[in-house]
């Protein structure tokens, strides 16, 4: 089975996992999203399905299939019964909602083959306040980015308003203050509102992008780093990966969707995180955690340039 991050699958039981990793090794990689509740909000099929936090997805798992579990959540691949591929769900998605071709619409210009739809949407669980997850692979990205923007200006789709940045800032808990994470979230360019809902638009490799797995390194203690990014072509992949120029790091991670496309080649970051120590170098890794607390990456450049 080929996958990779954004992908979903399903097992006998009806249990849907968001894939979380380009990497195989004896099975998936994977967190538990959905599972079948008679107290369920979703319904799908005649079945219902809760939604699973990220504790209760792991206290679950850890009780049904303990096995599962090496770190990160395993799904051994003859447990699969269904593979959802976003590109797939998005020719699907586009017979029956409307924000999802509203979507497709603004990013004129961009290769319609590298697009897709992930979350609830991609497993027909989309509720009508779902929000617009919308892949976009490889280089295609950015070019999808700048169409976005200029979707924006015309009018096609619209722009987040005060009220909703907040909205997501109180949601995320970043250890940012508010004009901190604005100033950041503005810059990146890749969310809007499509009527009134929320469109993210998600980087995802190519396949020819995918280079060797990055593995949990020794544990060095928790630092503060400032340094100058060298390279910030996956900024916005999952983790981000900034290569930064510092006497003892090579890279700053972040495992959290908040901090992902954070800065620019050629700006100074300030990072906070858990330093791993690996055989070719020192990485700082943010978001240990599903809500990181003590932990951030702030691009001191765009700071001071605000002021």
């Amino acid at each position: 089975m080929r996958v990779r991050l954004r992908d979903f699958i399903e097992t006998r039981e009806h249990w849907i996992f968001s894939v979380v990793d380009y990497y195989c090794g004896d099975g998936v990689r994977c967190l538990l999203r959905y599972i079948p509740s008679p107290d369920g909000e979703r319904v799908r099929n005649g079945i219902r399905f809760k939604k699973m936090g990220f504790d209760e997805a792991y206290a679950f798992i850890k009780k049904e299939r303990s096995e599962y579990i090496d770190r990160v959540m395993v799904v051994p691949f003859e447990d699969v019964v269904k593979h959802y591929q976003p590109h797939e769900g998005l020719v699907d998605a586009m017979n029956f909602d409307s924000r999802v071709r509203k979507m497709v619409d603004a990013l004129e210009g961009v290769d319609f083959g590298q697009m897709g739809i992930t979350g609830s949407k991609l497993v027909g669980l989309g509720a009508e306040s779902s929000d617009v997850d919308f892949v976009v692979y490889g280089k295609e990205w950015h070019k999808a980015r700048d169409a976005l923007q200029r979707a924006i200006a015309s009018g096609k789709v619209d722009a987040i308003d005060d009220a909703g940045w907040e909205k997501i800032y109180k949601k995320r808990k970043p250890e940012l203050s508010f004009e901190e994470f604005y100033l950041h979230e503005k810059r990146k360019g890749n969310r809007c509102l499509i009527d009134g809902v929320l469109a993210d638009l998600l980087f995802v490799r190519s396949w020819d992008q995918i280079g060797p797995r990055i593995l949990i390194g020794e544990d060095m203690g928790v630092r503060t780093i400032t340094a100058k990014v060298t390279d910030a072509e996956f900024a916005f992949d999952s983790p981000a990966i900034y290569k930064v120029e510092h006497p003892e790091v090579s890279a700053v991670l972040s495992f959290t969707h908040t901090y992902a496309g954070q800065a620019l080649a050629g700006e100074t970051i300030e990072a906070r995180g858990r330093l791993e120590g690996h055989p070719g170098g020192k990485v700082l890794v943010v978001g240990t955690s599903r809500e990181p607390k003590g932990e951030w990456i702030k691009s001191l450049t765009l700071l001071e340039s605000s002021q």
